[in-house]
């Protein structure tokens, strides 16, 4: 069950502490009912205008934004100051890459691929792994309408890579998690949150920085609660992501004494919505949760339509993204979404954009540099680019020992004969010997008139 904390109890660097700001989850705020228009074709033409006004003008409450500024996680290490490896290697560490550059989640692939590519680039600047540069060889994921994944993941396998970073997508991951665990190889994901994962047979080398969503539905839920809502509705994505979502939302909204009054779902691939969006706003619930990709963008302008205001619509990782190009300003003024992860530091945002200058989305770049960096680091540590070697010593590196913050810095200290705890731009990490991350943070952006979301607040968790 996860255990909302504030950050000064998390036992994080500063710049975490100074970066979080946690919101009350309580439900001291008077709720207020707020009324979409019917959907039935029955009701009059003033009837229909009339629910339309209510609609609009219901607007819950929520607790003030307080702004998000991330900072860094600590100070890195001198790449020029890293004494030499006291370990050798004649395989050096080759990691494959499969994150979505086609498919209903390509927007997420930029900023992962471009976290993984500075990764890198640190990593080789400080020396690489035991005396020799790493590699870093990139596949599509596409998304589960496709096959790309299983074609993307034998070739990988074909060219002798201890470790796969992806998929983004859960439902993809289900699909070749098997052959890439079976064949030894570490699967590392940053963006899977599906709560399935801890669970999965997969031989201790399934690893991901992104938190199950045990913590993202249940923060989403309460943060709704807290404004104010006594009924929700949902419009969901049915695959692995979708449903474990959904079910930890409904949770939480329950457990605090509100009520979900309807879930609709669509299948991967679908193209109407309008059903969907009838039978949430026939409900009149008081908020709207949106759990999709890129399907957003076809569903947002219908509950709009219906005179659904913004402000009672709350998304997720997968759908929280920029809209400035896709929606008419200000449709989702107000509106706000959640997204695993600290709110990405200034410094960070240039060095991605050293190696992107395209990039406008930082979603899961902090969570691919930190899979990239922890994955060369437990090399390090286990004197050796196997996979199952790698996997062993993926808890340690990332648990008790002297804290540290980059690729760098912690491999000097460890070169020097001692434990390392990595910090990264993701959050404090610290796996289980389930690969999962046990405490982490959930960012709530706000949407401005330009349909672009903005840092809101940050609420950590214990998993």
């Amino acid at each position: 069950m996860t255990a909302l904390r504030t950050a000064s109890g998390l036992g994080q660097g500063t710049g975490y502490a100074r970066t979080a700001k946690i919101a009350a989850l309580g439900l001291g705020l008077a709720l207020f009912a707020s009324g979409c228009s019917s959907s039935s074709g029955e009701s009059s033409a003033e009837e229909t205008s009339a629910e339309t006004e209510t609609a609009a003008a219901s607007v819950l409450s929520c607790p003030e934004s307080q702004g998000g500024t991330g900072e860094d996680p600590g100070a890195k290490g001198d790449p020029a100051a890293v004494p030499a490896s006291t370990g050798t290697t004649d395989v050096p560490l080759k990691i494959g890459t499969l994150l979505p550059t086609t498919g209903s989640l390509a927007y997420l692939g930029p900023p992962e691929i471009a976290g993984t590519n500075l990764a890198v680039e640190e990593i080789n600047a400080a020396g690489g792994v035991l005396g020799k540069d790493i590699e870093i060889v990139h596949r599509d994921s596409g998304d589960t309408t496709t096959d790309i994944a299983t074609q993307s993941v034998n070739d990988l396998l074909s060219q002798g890579v201890s470790a796969i970073v992806g998929a983004a997508s859960s439902g993809v991951s289900k699909t070749v998690i098997g052959n890439i665990t079976g064949a030894g190889v570490i699967q590392f994901s940053p963006a899977n949150t599906s709560p399935d994962f801890t669970t999965w047979d997969d031989n201790g080398l399934y690893w991901r920085t992104a938190p199950s969503d045990l913590l993202q539905g249940r923060i989403l839920g309460n943060y709704i609660m807290s404004c104010g809502a006594q009924t929700v509705g949902m419009i969901v994505l049915n695959d692995a992501y979708g449903t474990g979502l959904q079910s930890n939302v409904k949770t939480s909204v329950e457990s605090a004494g509100g009520q979900v009054v309807a879930e609709e779902m669509f299948n991967e691939g679908d193209s109407q919505f309008s059903s969907q969006v009838d039978s949430v706003v026939a409900a009149k619930p008081d908020a709207i949760v949106v759990i999709s990709f890129d399907q957003a963008k076809s569903i947002v302008p219908l509950l709009t339509a219906k005179g659904v205001d913004s402000s009672q619509l709350f998304f997720v990782d997968g759908n929280t993204s920029d809209y400035s190009k896709d929606l008419d300003a200000g449709t989702l003024e107000g509106a706000q979404g959640t997204i695993p992860g600290t709110f990405a530091s200034e410094n960070f945002k240039e060095s991605l954009l050293a190696v992107d200058p395209a990039l406008k989305d930082w979603s899961y770049a902090g969570e691919s540099y930190d899979a990239v960096t922890l994955l060369a680091l437990a090399a390090e540590a286990a004197g050796s680019t196997d996979g199952k070697a790698i996997a062993a010593q993926l808890e340690s590196v990332s648990g008790e020992g002297e804290k540290c913050y980059d690729f760098a810095g912690c491999v000097t200290i460890l070169r020097g004969g001692g434990d390392i705890d990595y910090d990264g731009y993701s959050g404090p990490i610290t796996f289980d010997e389930n690969g999962d991350p046990t405490e982490a943070f959930i960012g709530i952006y706000q949407y401005d008139a330009d349909n672009v979301p903005q840092p809101s607040r940050s609420e950590a968790g214990k998993l």
